[in-house]
């Protein structure tokens, strides 16, 4: 913890430098630099840290990055050490800082194996792929791309996660320690999910192989099915 720390508040102390003014920061060698400290937590470039808890930076859209570091600054996400690191930072910096982990395409490490019965894990590829109609539960894959690697311009990816990571953002969103933008739409499928559900979809997605090229779609074949506040997704035409 003591590591973290004094990662976070080095990132801090660099990110300080020119970034409370508004002015735009160069997505540069120089923003490369003063991100090197974030990765104390999420890994070497953003590729997420091996303790299975910190996600992976990496690829993911720019618009749900940027939305995420608003959501820790402004108490919307629950975490003191980003809190405290992100509270003096200016919105074009925090878009600077987002539009620069989104430009890493970097390799996935191989997924995780399957640590729950079959019939549960039959179970959670159910609800991914198909969803369950009785219980307004849209299928994962009508929100985050048919291959579950995130829509722009900000639907985060389900694939190269953790497992402790998706059980623990998952739980966040039935408790409400995790909250979106109105109407928050991820809080309330996690809260018509039972608890088994949780841990069968947070197995099943972390043991999936992240199929290449893994950027996120451009867009969904046809609106999303619940509203949602914090994370649009582009629909074609």
């Amino acid at each position: 913890m003591i590591g973290r720390l004094q990662a976070l508040l080095l990132c801090l102390a660099l990110a300080l430098t020119g970034a409370g003014t508004g002015q735009a920061a160069p997505v540069s060698s120089e923003m490369a630099q003063r991100a090197k400290a974030c990765t104390g937590c999420h890994g070497e470039r953003g590729r997420a840290a091996p303790d299975g808890y910190y996600p992976r930076l990496a690829g993911k859209p720019a618009g749900y990055l940027y939305e995420q570091l608003l959501a820790f600054r402004d108490g919307r996400r629950r975490y003191a050490l980003m809190a405290h690191l992100l509270e003096p930072l200016s919105d074009r910096f925090l878009r600077d800082l987002a539009e620069y982990f989104a430009s890493l395409d970097l390799p996935y490490d191989l997924p995780q194996p399957a640590a729950a019965p079959a019939a549960a894990l039959e179970r959670a590829r159910q609800l991914v792929e198909h969803g369950d109609e009785a219980r307004r539960l849209p299928a994962c894959r009508a929100c985050h791309g048919a291959r579950l690697t995130g829509v722009q311009p900000a639907v985060p990816s389900l694939l190269g996660l953790p497992r402790d990571y998706l059980n623990a953002q998952l739980g966040a969103w039935r408790s409400g320690t995790r909250v979106a933008r109105a109407p928050d739409c991820m809080a309330e499928v996690a809260r018509r999910l039972a608890p088994e559900e949780v841990g069968a979809l947070s197995a099943w997605l972390a043991s999936q192989p992240v199929l290449v090229p893994a950027h996120p779609a451009p867009n969904l074949p046809k609106p999303l099915p619940l509203d949602c506040g914090g994370e649009p997704a582009a629909v074609a035409p």
